[in-house]
């Protein structure tokens, strides 16, 4: 994203829209400045705000006439009042950031919008997370903090030591260059996201294995870390294998999504069986 400057009246409203601070108005030039090292490309600024197309030399001398007579002349805190935010032509690799920091723009590798994958909140329908198993959504970066890539091989590195079972159709999986090793593609490494999903699964037995490798790793990166557990319920909608090993572990458990077994079975082959086809995440 690119602020034109002669556009630009330095009303500061674009300051306060950016979800990672990396608009600010620099007193040298008197106009607000986009971070190119900190924007992620969410183009929160350039679709939150109401575009009005006033010309900028009137609007500027305007509110210098104010300002001489100790009056102020702002527009409306939602409004860029020139119009000034021109998107840019992303190309690669920074036009990743804006796959991962926009949620209405569909990720090429998997055709889905958002961060991660679909099946991994419909598992009554893709069966991808079977009885026995236990799934890990590891989500990196938040709305002021974000994510560089090179913070998240950090933690793919280690899963793929570990051997888990990386997710195919997850975007950040779509992005290795050697899946066996959990290595990022060298040229987005310096890339930075709003945030990221990586998807994996192991047996349930490896539970506390994986939840104390993830806290391990989340120590020596420099952003925030959320975990989530998905794993089958029982007939009951209940799980009785997973929810005991988090609890001795400390954790108050919360359930975020039960997916009721009603969706439209897609993968005949992957079909559950019938007592098999409530699941959940926690």
């Amino acid at each position: 994203m690119t602020i034109n400057p002669h556009k630009c009246v330095a009303c500061g409203n674009c300051t306060y829209v950016c979800p990672m601070g990396a608009i600010y108005i620099d007193p040298a030039i008197k106009r607000a400045t986009i971070d190119r090292n900190e924007c992620v490309e969410c183009y929160s600024c350039y679709n939150g705000m109401s575009q009005e197309h006033l010309n900028p030399t009137l609007v500027r001398g305007m509110r210098k006439l104010f300002q001489m007579m100790r009056l102020r002349f702002d527009p409306e805190p939602d409004v860029c009042p020139t119009a000034a935010f021109e998107p840019d032509e992303l190309t690669w690799p920074r036009v990743v950031r804006r796959a991962f920091s926009d949620p209405r723009v569909p990720h090429e590798s998997t055709g889905v919008q958002g961060r991660g994958t679909e099946e991994v909140k419909t598992n009554d329908v893709s069966g991808r997370v079977k009885k026995g198993e236990v799934g890990f959504t590891i989500e990196f970066g938040r709305p002021g903090v974000g994510v560089w890539f090179h913070e998240i091989q950090k933690m793919t590195w280690a899963l793929a030591k570990a051997g888990v079972s990386f997710e195919k159709k997850n975007p950040v999986t779509s992005l290795m260059s050697d899946v066996a090793t959990g290595t990022l593609r060298e040229d987005i490494l310096n890339e930075k996201i709003l945030s990221a999903i990586v998807e994996i699964k192991v047996t349930i037995d490896r539970t506390e294995e994986i939840i104390r490798l993830v806290k391990e790793v989340e120590s020596q990166i420099d952003t925030v870390v959320a975990l989530g557990v998905g794993v089958r319920c029982d007939p009951d909608g209940e799980d009785h294998d997973v929810a005991p090993i988090l609890e001795r572990l400390g954790y108050k458990l919360e359930r975020a999504k039960t997916n009721v077994g009603l969706g439209r079975i897609t993968n005949p082959g992957e079909q559950p069986k019938k007592e098999e086809t409530v699941g959940a995440i926690m």
